[in-house]
């Protein structure tokens, strides 16, 4: 695990891996290095540190969605 932060970030398995802290940024390519080893593109796809690909998942989170009343 490369994250040193207290509390731990999240790891790369969590469902919330996202929220970890970016270690390298580069928005002139379009990606940042997480300290989970995610590698997180502009447009929400993701690296995996095991190599697997999350595709871009745009969009409103599902926890933020509020229904009209």
């Amino acid at each position: 695990m490369l994250c040193q932060h207290q509390p731990a970030c999240p790891t790369a398995e969590d469902t919330d891996r996202e929220a970890a802290r970016v270690t390298a940024a580069h928005p002139e390519q379009g990606w940042s290095l997480l300290c989970n080893g995610v590698i997180f593109f502009e447009d929400t796809g993701e690296l995996l540190p095991d190599c697997s690909v999350i595709e871009p998942h745009r969009g409103p989170a599902q926890h933020v969605l509020v229904e009209a009343a």
